[in-house]
């Protein structure tokens, strides 16, 4: 994409006396970064010649070298005899403009704004702040953070690319360290878990590639994120680190309108991790070009907007998770939670109250995960797969911070099929297990999608007649209060 500057934006540039704004710096910084054209047009040569300082008209010109200078200078129609030369040179770069000779042109200029818009070529028009953003929704990728992983450059990893951690990977491609340092040189990022410092227990190297090519016959259309490597280490096997990953992928495709994520790697390898995509909505579309059938291609449709499609509510969260369905037909659930499980369920979650887990706690395996169980003994017996949770984090906070869906719902009797069910998905201690399962004990499996961008506090809830009080237990809510939460959360 090439940009056309205006005198207005290419005198602060060169100027040293001006102080150089934020956003123009980090425009050009972008455009160079990328690989973006910055020309200007041969009539601002003459704003230039204006300026009555030598020294300084001389030193300008003389830096205008390092930009492109369009190369030819039509005639512009929109000049007679009787044009002041002000608006003429603006009517000149205008009228390039409107011949293509670049995408868009940047400038400052209140009048030539009004004149673009005159013209039609109002679009074509950026103010600098204008461009600087258009340029960030282009390259500059918003970062997640979420407990137990950390984002980091790949050459910050180089230094223990010899440990044993890589072995497998070099194994299974020869290339590996030389692929691994071109991708750092790349400039490529990382989600890693680290088992102890410095020991990897586990890597995620993601980047954003659009309109990819992923098989031979396939093409995305559209923006996607790559997983190109993803390994968790024995050291850490059955800490949900690889939900942990997926959850961050999850996260940085929603928050950088991402609408695909894929990955590709040996099926019968790496067994257990493609159960898990598949769990997670990712379906096998092929076999990677070049690898002769042996690298599978897995990809997840990661939509912007929620498809309005009527199949099952819970089918439908796994294939587009982390959009679900809401309709009227769905049950809404308000779900009270004590702080201490709220805070070893949702690490991430930041509340007002300031007592959250340490983002960073090894142990804190529940936490990692997407999906989780809930324990209670709640009367509700009408809990369907699909429904969802609105979960009330009682006692500090006193307000509905989270959103999550069932993906089943039961009662059972006896320690052994509890922890059965649950495994490593529940807060609750073996000894609290052993104390509920003394009366039959509501099971919950649910998947939690994201927490809400504004807490609801129980003022609110009650003011908005939401909530008759402080919910003691799992709540039922009608479709009109759950469609008020959302509204006033946003």
């Amino acid at each position: 994409m090439r940009f056309l500057l205006d005198t207005n934006v290419l005198i602060p540039l060169e100027d040293s006396a001006l102080p150089l704004q934020p956003n123009l710096a980090n425009f050009v910084r972008l455009a160079n970064a990328h690989g973006h054209s910055l020309v200007y047009h041969p009539a601002s040569e003459e704003d230039v010649a204006e300026d009555r300082n030598e020294v300084r008209r001389g030193q300008t010109l003389q830096r205008l070298r390092q930009y492109s200078r369009l190369d030819h200078r039509p005639h512009c129609p929109w000049n007679d005899a009787s044009t002041r030369r002000n608006d003429a040179v603006d009517n000149e770069i205008l009228y390039a403009l409107s011949l293509h000779a670049a995408a868009a042109l940047v400038t400052e200029d209140r009048g030539i704004h009004g004149k673009a818009k005159a013209r039609g070529l109002v679009d074509r028009v950026y103010t600098i702040q204008t461009a600087e953003d258009l340029l960030l929704r282009l390259h500059e990728s918003v970062s997640v953070r979420l407990p137990n992983i950390d984002d980091v450059p790949l050459y910050s990893l180089t230094p223990i690319l010899g440990s044993p951690f890589f072995d497998s990977l070099r194994g299974g491609y020869a290339p590996f360290n030389q692929w691994f340092e071109d991708k750092a040189e790349e400039g490529r990022r990382a989600w890693v878990h680290w088992h102890h410092p410095g020991e990897l227990g586990g890597i995620c190297i993601y980047a954003r590639q659009d309109n990819e090519r992923i098989t031979e016959e396939f093409t995305i259309e559209g923006t996607g994120l790559k997983l190109a490597t993803f390994k968790v280490g024995d050291t850490s096997r059955g800490r949900k680190v690889g939900e942990l990953f997926l959850k961050a992928a999850f996260q940085y495709a929603s928050t950088n309108l991402l609408q695909n994520i894929f990955i590709h790697g040996d099926e019968d390898r790496h067994y257990f991790l493609f159960e898990l995509l598949v769990d997670f909505g990712f379906e096998h579309v092929g076999f990677h070009p070049g690898s002769n059938g042996r690298d599978a291609v897995y990809l997840k449709r990661h939509p912007t907007v929620a498809p309005d499609e009527a199949r099952p509510p819970f089918d439908y969260l796994r294939s587009y998770f982390p959009h679900f369905r809401s309709d009227p037909t769905i049950g809404k659930y308000v779900v009270p939670i004590q702080p201490q499980y709220h805070e070893i369920l949702f690490p991430d979650f930041q509340g007002t109250s300031n007592t959250q887990a340490n983002l960073f706690a090894p142990n804190n395996q529940a936490g990692n995960a997407i999906k989780m169980a809930y324990l209670c003994r709640a009367q509700a017996k009408s809990i369907k797969p699909g429904d969802i949770l609105l979960f009330y984090r009682s006692v500090d906070e006193r307000a509905l911070t989270s959103i999550g869906v069932v993906e089943s719902y039961e009662t059972l009797h006896d320690v052994e099929s509890i922890v059965a069910r649950v495994k490593r998905r529940t807060v609750y201690t073996l000894g609290e297990i052993e104390e509920m399962a003394t009366k039959p004990t509501k099971v919950i499996l649910f998947r939690l999608v994201r927490h809400l961008r504004r807490t609801l506090g129980l003022d609110a809830l009650l003011k908005n007649h939401v909530l008759n009080g402080q919910p003691q237990s799992i709540t039922k809510i009608d479709h009109e209060k759950f469609e008020a939460i959302i509204s006033l959360c946003r």
